[in-house]
């Protein structure tokens, strides 16, 4: 089987003044989400990222490549996850990580799918996941607790250990049409 491309969007980011440009695509080894996010920090910086998400036809996240650039400073960002829930970076072992299923990239609303579907959770039900946080624009690593309740076919509710909460409605495929206050999809095919 070849890559097969599912969709593509573009996501307006209602905090940062900025777009991130994804695409999903289903391929022989299971999902790959790719995008590129182009803003202007808060101190007016421009930056870019780009980022790959791999993982397997469970939704289950293997490898992670994240690369951002302000000015001159560019930063990559390398995971890996082959056995479940044990995370590497350059080959050293991140035992902080140990059991997060998902990685959640904090500069796109991408990532939300991979809970979303690894779950593929009942109306009315919920589920707490411990995943991957790569925060940004430092891309440091950490363990975040969340929360997600399914609230009808195409909405839900996420909550994190950090306080944060909203309730997101997603497509068909379970990629982000609308993040209340901090992403709105623009554009798809």
């Amino acid at each position: 089987m070849a890559d097969d491309l599912k969709r593509t969007v573009v996501w307006k980011n209602l905090v940062l003044d900025g777009s991130d440009y994804c695409s999903l695509w289903q391929t022989p080894e299971g999902w790959l989400l790719k995008g590129t996010v182009i803003g202007v920090l808060k101190d007016q910086r421009p930056v870019t990222a780009n980022y790959e998400i791999h993982c397997d036809e469970n939704w289950l996240t293997h490898r992670v490549d994240v690369q951002r650039t302000i000015g001159s400073d560019t930063k990559s960002l390398r995971l890996s996850s082959e056995v479940r829930g044990q995370w590497k970076s350059s080959g050293q072992d991140l035992p902080m990580l140990t059991g997060c299923l998902d990685v959640d990239l904090a500069m796109t609303p991408a990532t939300n799918i991979l809970p979303i579907r690894r779950l593929a959770m009942e109306i009315g039900s919920s589920a707490s996941v411990i995943a991957a946080w790569v925060n940004f624009p430092e891309l440091a690593v950490q363990p975040l607790s969340q929360r997600y309740t399914r609230l009808t076919k195409d909405s839900y509710h996420y909550g994190s250990n950090t306080g944060f909460a909203a309730d997101i409605t997603v497509d068909d495929l379970g990629l982000v049409i609308n993040y209340p206050g901090v992403w709105q999809r623009i554009g798809t095919i």
